[in-house]
């Protein structure tokens, strides 16, 4: 069982979600001997995540590393756990709130191109700092 919260602007406490820092973890290169690319780009900044439930009320906390392939279309088709949380209801918890993200596609010299990115899932209690890239103090 799990719970997503409805946000509030004045909510002042903890939401039960994880969180989902939308940016691709990746580099733009260019030189004129390689390839041009750009890494996709999610459509949004954040976006919550289940939380689940149980996990929340047991003060299990962590961060999911994913890498998703996002297809020139924008949207994901194929989700890795690249580094788990430590704790299989929260790698589940994150695959399952990023599928149905929706990006600006990749680009290879100028052209949209099916490629890989890396999205850190964060589940904490604790209000995260966005203003780091990975929303940690």
């Amino acid at each position: 069982m799990s719970h997503r919260p409805t946000p509030s602007p004045t909510s002042t406490g903890p939401l039960r979600a994880g969180l989902v820092l939308l940016f691709a973890l990746g580099s733009t290169s260019g030189c004129m001997t390689e390839d041009y690319i750009e890494s996709p780009r999610p459509l949004y900044g954040e976006e919550p995540v289940d939380y689940p439930l149980t996990l929340w009320d047991a003060g299990v906390e962590g961060q999911t590393l994913l890498r998703v392939r996002v297809t020139n279309m924008g949207i994901i088709d194929s989700i890795e756990v690249a580094e788990s949380a430590g704790h299989p209801g929260l790698d589940s918890a994150a695959v399952a709130g990023v599928r149905d993200l929706r990006f600006q596609p990749g680009r290879r010299n100028g052209r949209r191109a099916r490629m890989w990115a890396t999205l850190p899932v964060i589940f904490s209690k604790r209000p995260q700092d966005t203003d780091s890239p990975l929303g940690l103090p």
